[in-house]
């Protein structure tokens, strides 16, 4: 089997951020306080008055708010009314710290799920092949038409295992394209 790089051609498709919205799972949750007003747009501030940053946009009772260094999606259950408009519980420094950490646990759940022998999954959730090698920058995966080998960051954690934000057939569609011409 041919060894296909893939760098360059897939990179944008295979993002990590798309994966890891495409697996949040947020429950429905409840609506916030009554006269909250938490829509895009709306400056968010903490108990004490200080803002906190703006929502970005309102999601199946989740909204994305972004203090200017991290976008934190937040249940609609966690706002309340304030004076000035939706008030959370943390502060901006409070909010990027828990960012900060969520990231760096997600970080280490999925380096630990990057292993020879893990099955990869793809998009839409079905399994695109296993991962053969592995090192700090590119991870091969076996696939039935060969082996790929792609950047650790186009790979997210997935709730079975690693997955990429690709489907099996995209993915056989771009490493048909990355073939070398004979």
């Amino acid at each position: 089997m041919k060894l296909k790089n893939l760098l360059g051609i897939a990179a944008v498709a295979l993002i990590a951020a798309p994966i890891a919205a495409q697996t949040s799972t947020a429950p429905a949750a409840a609506a916030p306080a009554a006269g909250a007003n938490v829509a895009a747009g709306a400056k968010v501030f903490d108990a004490q008055g200080g803002e906190v940053g703006t929502v970005d946009s309102v999601t199946n009772g989740v909204a994305v708010v972004n203090t200017g260094t991290n976008k934190v999606g937040l249940p609609l259950a966690s706002f309340g009314a304030g004076a000035n408009g939706p008030i959370i519980a943390m502060t901006k420094a409070e909010l990027d710290a828990a960012a900060a950490q969520a990231s760096q646990q997600s970080a280490a759940e999925l380096k630990a799920q990057l292993t020879p022998g893990a099955t990869v999954y793809g998009a839409s959730g079905a399994q695109v092949g296993t991962i053969k090698e592995a090192d700090a920058q590119y991870i091969t995966v076996d696939r039935p038409k060969g082996s790929v080998k792609l950047p650790v960051s186009a790979f997210g954690k997935g709730t079975n295992g690693p997955m990429i934000s690709m489907t099996a057939e995209e993915l056989d569609k771009a490493m048909s394209a990355a073939a070398p011409t004979k």
